[in-house]
């Protein structure tokens, strides 16, 4: 099975720690975040990885090398500009000829891959999202209420459970035909677009471990868990 790890990104919200290093070699517990994602891709099945790089991908280049190490191929494509989430697609599209997954370079986690690509497989639907139930708390008290504005429910400062992006997907090749080349293109853009053309879409739901470390307090609590 192949994948793209998308590792492009400037890290903003994880500053000052990437004015160093970019996202994906911030280390958690006793390796980087991209050599947990590697080591995790090959136990399932995962032999062939296209890595986008822009910010400082030198850095990855020298860490990751050909992927031998771990066994499997590790590729590069380089950013001139950035290009989004998936925008960066094309500079690997002659090499999406079978479907694959795309992953976020900065997130931790113990999905089965094997039984994630089965699932996509037995539908249609070209893109299937992982998914996990996550508590969001509210500070606030929220109403609910008709459409003549009378108040039918409160709660102060509730948890709601939203099921959340986990940042990997599985895709038919068919979906590079969704994404335009040379422009900035957003996972969010490429949903609107499949929802206003009917094109269909499905979720994986995921019950298991998930960490990203997209902010300073992401990072933290990532260390703390691996040390545990």
């Amino acid at each position: 099975m192949k994948a793209v790890i998308q590792a492009g990104g400037k890290g903003t919200r994880l500053k000052p720690y990437t004015l160093i290093l970019p996202k994906p070699l911030m280390p958690v517990a006793e390796a980087p975040v991209i050599e947990l994602l590697l080591r995790w891709l090959r136990r399932h099945g995962v032999d062939h990885v296209v890595i986008t790089t822009g910010y400082l991908g030198h850095l990855l280049r020298l860490v990751c090398g050909d992927g031998s190490r771990w066994d499997m191929r590790i590729e590069y494509t380089e950013e001139v500009e950035p290009l989004g989430t998936l925008g960066a697609l094309h500079l690997a599209r002659d090499w999406l000829d079978e479907p694959f997954f795309v992953l976020n370079g900065d997130l931790i986690t113990d999905l089965d891959l094997r039984a994630f690509m089965r699932f996509h497989r037995t539908h249609p639907e070209p893109l299937t999202i992982a998914v996990k139930e996550t508590p969001v708390a509210v500070d606030m008290g929220v109403f609910e209420f008709d459409r003549d504005g009378l108040v039918t429910e409160f709660k102060e400062k509730p948890t709601l459970t939203y099921s959340a992006n986990m940042g990997i997907y599985a895709m038919d090749p068919s979906i590079m035909d969704l994404i335009p080349t040379g422009v900035t293109f957003g996972f969010d853009d490429l949903m609107y677009l499949m929802l206003d053309e009917k094109i269909g879409a499905r979720v994986f739901q995921h019950h298991g471990q998930f960490l990203d470390i997209g902010r300073p307090e992401d990072y933290a609590r990532a260390q703390d868990r691996r040390r545990q």
